[in-house]
């Protein structure tokens, strides 16, 4: 009588295993994990954790990737605006006008990094126009030289710089400075600067009468609420510069650059000049920024984290389901790490598969924000941000590779970490306690 053989003897398994590797050309843990991936296992709750972790992992990355494109979008926009009313670059004279302004201008556009070089006076005064009084921050400007180092033409309301003619006293005024004095192009206001003039009554203030020739809007409440623009020469005189400007504003190729350029200047031009950039009067506001995207990125990888680790609850009922598999693999010669091994692809092939799927989607989104938030506004009848409320209307969205390789890298490896303990579990298997009821 033939010996009875039992259902799980070794050479059955070998033969199986060995054919199948051979025929795949896969190393053994590949396999095996793969085939655990793959079968149709008895227990469906367990495919099911596993959908929910692909699925979590998919939403997380995407998320990931669509608010940090459109908040590298709404950074650049914001930073856009703000140095289309700062310059990059300043120089000014220590204690008093800059005369000869010319020849520094020409001795400035000899660095191969300015591409623009404009004067500029700055002041504060009043403006009234009957009962409605503003403070107001005045610029002096060349309007034939002010499109090399800024953006205001490109944001002109009503009007051109090119209105400002000297010796005419014309006067163009942000939107909400315009707003608050209520009033429109045409109209007339009237200036009171704080240099005050001696008369037989007594030290008077200076008045001057200007004419709004044009309204812009930057898009930045600081700005179109406070500034108004006149020209530079006409400036000098209300103000006393006898001829000369507060200084000059400069434009570079890469704004990234304005503190080495900077730096440069000062040993160019010499020390009799004060040389400043935009990092040292708005580096708060930028930081903010970049604080803020960090803290929505810490946020938002917790969905990320939350979704990898059911990974973990998901390889610890496989490793409670398949331990008779594992005290067999264990008798035909593998070693505990390999075990490891084969758990840790499992998991492993989960996080990828809905890191993949993140990164597809994320990228598909974000290359589409513009096209898909109007949809949404439309369907939904509402506007999400409204244009009295926030200064950009738009979701601006510009996705970084960086960001992309970032968001991958932290998705799989938390998908990688998440295998360890159910692979390790795994791997201390004994075969004799798991087949003793088998």
């Amino acid at each position: 009588m033939p010996r009875s053989r039992h259902k799980y003897a070794p050479r059955w398994w070998q033969g199986v295993f060995h054919g199948l590797i051979r025929r795949m050309n896969l190393p053994l843990e590949v396999f095996v994990g793969l085939r655990y991936t793959r079968a149709k296992r008895r227990n469906h709750f367990i495919s099911f954790i596993s959908l929910l972790s692909m699925i979590g992992i998919a939403l997380g990355v995407t998320a990931l990737i669509v608010v940090l494109s459109v908040m590298n979008g709404f950074e650049n926009e914001l930073r856009g605006r703000i140095l289309g009313m700062v310059s990059h670059v300043t120089v000014s004279s220590f204690g008093g006008p800059l005369v000869d302004w010319r020849e520094l201008r020409a001795q400035t556009l000899e660095h191969p990094r300015v591409t623009g070089a404009a004067p500029y006076t700055e002041a504060e005064a009043m403006l009234t126009n009957r009962s409605s009084v503003s403070g107001a921050l005045i610029r002096g400007i060349d309007p034939a030289l002010e499109s090399d180092v800024s953006e205001i033409h490109e944001h002109m309301r009503f009007g051109a710089l090119t209105d400002l003619v000297p010796g005419e006293y014309g006067i163009v005024l942000g939107s909400g400075l315009a707003n608050a004095l209520d009033v429109v192009p045409g109209d007339r206001i009237t200036m009171i600067t704080p240099q005050a003039s001696a008369s037989p009554l007594g030290f008077l203030p200076r008045l001057r009468r200007f004419k709004i020739v044009g309204v812009f809007e930057i898009g930045v409440y600081e700005y179109d609420r406070s500034s108004a623009i006149i020209h530079h020469e006409d400036a000098s005189r209300l103000f006393r510069l006898d001829g000369g400007v507060s200084g000059l504003r400069l434009k570079l190729d890469d704004l990234d650059l304005a503190p080495l350029v900077r730096h440069e200047l000062k040993q160019t031009i010499g020390l009799e000049f004060w040389v400043s950039d935009w990092t040292l009067r708005h580096s708060n506001y930028f930081k903010a920024v970049r604080t803020e995207k960090t803290v929505m990125f810490i946020i938002l990888s917790l969905i990320v984290a939350v979704a990898a680790f059911n990974i973990v609850s998901t390889l610890v009922m496989v490793v409670t389901d398949k331990q008779a598999d594992i005290a067999i693999l264990r008798t035909l010669g593998m070693s505990p790490l390999s075990i490891m091994w084969v758990f840790m692809v499992q998991g492993t092939l989960i996080g990828l598969i809905g890191t993949l799927f993140g990164l597809a989607g994320g990228v598909v989104v974000a290359s589409h924000v513009d096209v898909i938030v109007p949809a949404l506004e439309e369907f939904f009848r509402t506007q999400f941000l409204p244009r009295g409320v926030y200064p950009i209307t738009d979701l601006p969205s510009e996705m970084k590779q960086s960001d992309v390789v970032r968001i991958a890298m932290l998705s799989f490896g938390l998908s990688l970490v998440a295998t360890l303990y159910p692979a390790l579990r795994a791997s201390q298997t004994r075969p004799a306690e798991a087949l003793r009821y088998e």
